[in-house]
């Protein structure tokens, strides 16, 4: 393994230990090459690992999620969301957080389900690669804001990482409702400060960079996170599942 991939594997290590006590977990579970790095990572460090996915029926999520963990083989949980309940559960989650603000009322409603998974599971403690798409250019605007050089591309870091803490503490104020405590491990800011050491080279390539994230990818190909995961493009959570989609027609 090459040193620098040495490195971001211990530093991701330490900040799942700094930030998790628990050692019986929820892993919020997409397949993606993010939420299934960590899954293994964590079952490297011997947690008691259950993989939760949430979607509409026959969603991207749970149909990816499951052909990814036909590799891992972990214990995996899937919560089907009810359309006929959706519209009542996506207005008390709007009430409740008060913003206008369309990915976070996404984001809340999906762990909304994540929560109740878990809770149902006996499960207090869920784990998320939030933090992973912020500080290695997991998104589209990276590409956009490439042109701008790399001061451009940290002002976009910034205001993401500024908007992805604040999010989760509404993502927490609903998963509060079920017991449930969801963690970020790399938003810690001893991890935060580690990972903006890394050059952008190592994160995105060029403008037409559609997979980003690369030494990301590295590191998940090489401690045996299944192939198909750690070439998968991004899909966000809400898009995933068929929130977004489903959201929309309520409005």
């Amino acid at each position: 393994m090459e040193e620098s991939n040495k490195e971001l594997l211990e530093n991701i290590k330490n900040s799942i230990s700094e930030n998790v006590k628990e050692k019986k977990i929820g892993i919020a579970f997409s397949g993606g090459v993010d939420s299934t790095l960590i899954s293994k990572i964590c079952s490297d460090m011997e947690f008691d690992v259950t993989l939760l996915t949430i979607g509409f029926p026959e969603s991207h999520d749970i149909l990816f999620a499951r052909q990814v963990n036909e590799f891992l083989q972990y214990p995996h949980h899937v919560l089907e969301i009810d359309s006929g309940t959706f519209p009542r559960i996506s207005s008390k989650i709007n009430q409740k957080i008060q913003t206008k603000n369309l990915s976070w009322n996404e984001n809340c409603i999906a762990f909304h389900y994540v929560s109740e998974l878990a809770n149902s599971l006996g499960l207090d403690t869920v784990i998320t690669a939030n933090g992973i798409d912020e500080l290695f250019c997991g998104y589209n605007a990276y590409r956009e804001a490439f042109s701008g050089g790399e001061s451009q591309i940290l002002k976009v870091m910034e205001s993401k990482l500024d908007n992805e803490l604040k999010m989760m503490k509404a993502v927490n104020l609903i998963a509060s409702e079920f017991g449930v405590k969801i963690l970020q491990p790399l938003l810690s800011q001893k991890f935060i400060e580690y990972a903006k050491t890394i050059p952008i080279s190592e994160k995105i390539h060029d403008s037409e960079d559609l997979y980003r994230k690369h030494i990301i990818r590295k590191l998940a190909s090489e401690i045996n996170v299944p192939e198909l995961s750690c070439i998968k493009r991004k899909k966000a959570l809400q898009y995933g599942s068929k929130i977004h989609k489903a959201l929309l027609k309520t409005r």
